[in-house]
This record gives structure tokens, C-alpha cells and sequence, in this order.
């Protein structure tokens, strides 16, 4: 086998298909099943199982892609540190995280990274939830994700940044408006538009909620914050988000964003492989973006 085949396999288990791999590889289909079949010969045993809809790894092949992202994810980190040790100040800084992450949380850093590290690239990768932000950061090449800190995380490391508070999203004529802030029964009446389902924010909010023995009504999910607020202006219902540091100088055109303090904040922050093994060029990055954070 060879580290080529086993991260084919990684992309496959993480891809769920032989041909969004290929896709991406711009290959065949046939090299990337060789690569697999190769490391099933090698082992003498199934890795994939086949269904209408893609490939899962099986018993055999989540063990094999619990050890090769491991290993190959300190491997990555290792190369990428010499190669940055040979060229110097220049290179790439690869970040995962959410769609709007990088508007509100990493704008000015970015400027200012620019500005010191002219020479260096800033890639960025958008992921749909945390839990593919993590998946990512264990099997790609890549340094720094943003992540809603959560439960801890086999081979990673988490290191809270910013508490968000909770705010009720309501368009300015909703009776709601006139309010301070918003009551936890304001919640139970509202509308609410949340985070997706299997989220990490998500499970915050409903453990919260939960905890508050409060079932407000409403249904509505969305894959960033930016998209609930739109949501709220087009009358769907009112978007329960945290308050996120580009909306804080003032709200949103036509809404008004209620304080929750009945809720406990949002933890975000950065998710690495290990802190002390972050090329100097990331660990500047990610320092830029924690202290412009709130």
C-alpha cells in the first residue's frame, strides 16, 4: 500500500462516493476503486460496502480510517512545517470553516495578514457543519478550523475564542420589537428559525432549551446566520442566531435583534491537530483572528 492509496480511501470514507472522489481527483472512477481494492488485497479484508447511494467503510474500515487520518494528518503537518522552513515567510495558511465565518470573524484579519505576509497564500475550504470542519482538519492538509466549540474531539484540539450571546431576530413592525430584549416565553410563542439539525450550535440551543423545559414552535432550519436573518426579513418567522460581531454596530436593515439572556452563549473558536506543531505562518493567522474576536 502506499500513503496515495490511503488517502483515497479517507476521501472515499469522508465523500461517501467513488465518483465525487474521482471528480475531484480528476481521475477515473477505476483509479480510485484501484487504490482501494489495492489496501483491501493488502489487508485481506472488505474496507467499503457498496449501496444504492454511495460507499460506508465497514467495521474494518473505520478502524483503518481512524489510524491513516491520524497518521497522515502529522504527516501533513510535518511536511507542510518543513516545506515553510525552506521558503521562509511564504506558503499557504489552509483554513475550514462555515460559509459566513470568514465575513464575520476573520475580515480584518485577513487584511492585516495580507499586509505583514504578502507571499503567503490563505485558502480556505467551506464545511457545513463543525463536525465536517473536524472530519476535514483529521484527514486534508489543512492547519486551522473554525468550529463551534463543543464535545471534545478524538485527535483534536479545541480552544475556545469568543462567547456568543443569544438574539431573537424580529422585522421591526413584530410586536416583539418594542421589547428590550426577549423572555424565554417570548421563545415558546415565536416562530423560531434555527440552526440545521445535526449542528453543533444546534445541539447547544435545543440541550439549552431543553434545560429550560421550553418547546417552542417552529421548524425552520438554515445553514448559516446570514440566511435565518433573511428568512426573518421574508416574514418565515423569526431567527433565534447568536449575535455575531458584523452585526453589533447596528441591526440588520428592517430587523431588530433582541438580546436572549435567558440563554447561555455559543462558544466558538479554533480547532487544530495540535497547537505546538502550527506552522509559525498559522499560528500568526490564528492569533490575528483571536484577538480582533469579541
Amino acid at each position: 500500500m502506499t500513503l496515495d492509496d490511503l488517502r483515497v480511501f479517507l476521501a472515499v470514507c469522508r465523500a461517501g462516493s467513488l465518483s465525487a472522489v474521482a471528480r475531484d481527483l480528476s481521475c477515473t472512477q477505476s483509479a480510485v476503486s484501484q487504490h482501494v481494492k489495492r489496501l483491501e488485497k493488502e489487508l485481506a479484508v472488505s474496507l467499503l460496502e457498496r449501496h444504492a447511494r454511495g460507499v460506508v467503510p465497514t467495521s474494518a474500515g473505520r478502524i483503518l480510517h481512524a489510524a491513516a487520518a491520524d497518521g497522515l494528518g502529522g504527516i501533513d503537518l510535518a511536511l507542510r512545517r518543513l516545506r515553510d522552513l525552506v521558503r521562509g515567510e511564504s506558503g499557504a495558511v489552509r483554513v475550514t470553516t462555515g460559509a459566513t465565518t470568514v465575513r464575520h470573524f476573520m475580515a480584518k484579519a485577513v487584511v492585516a495578514f495580507r499586509q505583514r505576509f504578502p507571499q503567503v497564500t490563505l485558502e480556505f475550504q467551506t464545511a457545513s457543519s463543525s463536525r465536517a470542519c473536524f472530519d476535514a482538519l483529521a484527514a486534508d492538509d489543512l492547519d486551522l478550523a473554525w468550529v463551534t466549540i463543543g464535545t471534545p474531539v478524538r485527535g483534536i484540539e479545541q480552544r475556545p475564542v469568543a462567547d456568543l450571546p443569544w438574539v431573537l431576530a424580529v422585522q421591526s413592525g413584530d410586536p416583539l420589537a418594542a421589547k428590550p430584549h426577549a423572555d424565554l416565553t417570548d421563545l415558546t410563542a415565536a416562530r423560531l428559525i434555527r440552526p440545521p439539525q445535526a449542528s453543533t450550535s444546534r445541539a447547544r440551543l435545543d440541550a439549552a432549551l431543553a434545560d429550560l423545559d421550553l418547546t417552542p414552535d417552529g421548524h425552520t432550519s438554515v445553514a448559516d446566520w446570514d440566511t435565518a436573518l433573511l428568512l426573518t426579513e421574508l416574514g418565515v418567522g423569526q431567527a433565534l442566531v447568536p449575535d455575531l460581531p458584523g452585526w453589533r454596530a447596528e441591526s440588520p436593515p428592517g430587523l431588530r435583534l433582541l438580546p436572549v439572556p435567558g440563554l447561555p452563549p455559543l462558544s466558538v473558536g479554533w480547532a487544530v491537530r495540535r497547537w505546538d506543531a502550527l506552522s509559525p505562518l498559522a499560528r500568526a493567522f490564528a492569533d490575528m483572528v483571536s484577538g480582533g474576536a469579541p
